[in-house]
């Protein structure tokens, strides 16, 4: 399973999510929690304890690697993101398909494709930029320290603002996967999937970094983050 990771930019720092974090994360999903419709936020301290405890074990169990998100300036956490759906395609083809396991020595295994989730920001963060810097971090490490194939992307289909989110980033459209599942207001829900392929991330990058560099536009209202 990929190591945890520290992920550096001018104003983003992404750092491994553990107990640490519980406090100030807590704290920055309490300033205004009513751009949390579509996304999976802990409320609480105790709520908060579970959600890290959970992100640490997946990571333990080589099904993600969770950051909590900071801001260079000041070293206030305001949110989290994460890898997950590390995906191997060494060895024979799997039937039926999906996510796999890598062979032999976990811990020197780099997966093949992933996907980035588990996205949210406190209000404060939104729309500065820290979450366009914090994905270009995500994808520089999968497809230059990695060398993946694919990342992927999703969000709730009604999810209008952070799908746009997305797009911004480069991301292609795959398609809805109708009623794919119950959203957080146990509504059930149309998935939207995206992803960029290695042979895009040149031009992804490129542009990315133009848009991080030029800073954040003002916007007139701040997206939902991804779930």
């Amino acid at each position: 399973m990929p190591v945890p990771v520290f992920l550096h930019g001018p104003g983003v720092r992404l750092e491994p999510l553990g107990e640490r974090h519980v406090e100030a994360l807590a704290a920055a999903a309490a300033e205004d929690r009513g751009s949390y419709a579509f996304t999976p936020v802990p409320h609480g301290v105790e709520a908060t304890k579970r959600y890290v405890a959970e992100a640490v074990a997946a990571r333990i169990a080589g099904r993600a690697l969770p950051f909590a998100v900071v801001r260079a300036a000041d070293g206030l956490v305001v949110g989290s993101t994460r890898f997950c759906e590390l995906d191997y395609w060494q060895g024979p083809v799997p039937w039926p398909p999906g996510p796999r396991e890598p062979l032999g020595d976990p811990l020197t295994a780099i997966p093949d494709a992933t996907e980035i989730g588990g996205t949210w920001l406190s209000p404060r963060a939104q729309g500065t930029g820290i979450n366009a810097e914090a994905k270009l971090l995500l994808l520089r490490h999968a497809f230059e320290t990695w060398g993946v194939r694919r990342v992927s992307l999703r969000a709730d289909a009604r999810n209008l603002r952070s799908r746009a989110a997305i797009e911004r980033l480069g991301a292609a459209l795959e398609g809805v996967r109708r009623a794919h599942t119950r959203g957080l207001d146990g509504m059930v829900r149309g998935t939207a999937f995206y992803s960029i392929l290695d042979e895009e991330w040149p031009h992804v990058r490129q542009r990315l970094e133009q848009r991080v560099a030029a800073g954040p536009r003002p916007e007139r209202s701040r997206p939902l983050m991804s779930a």
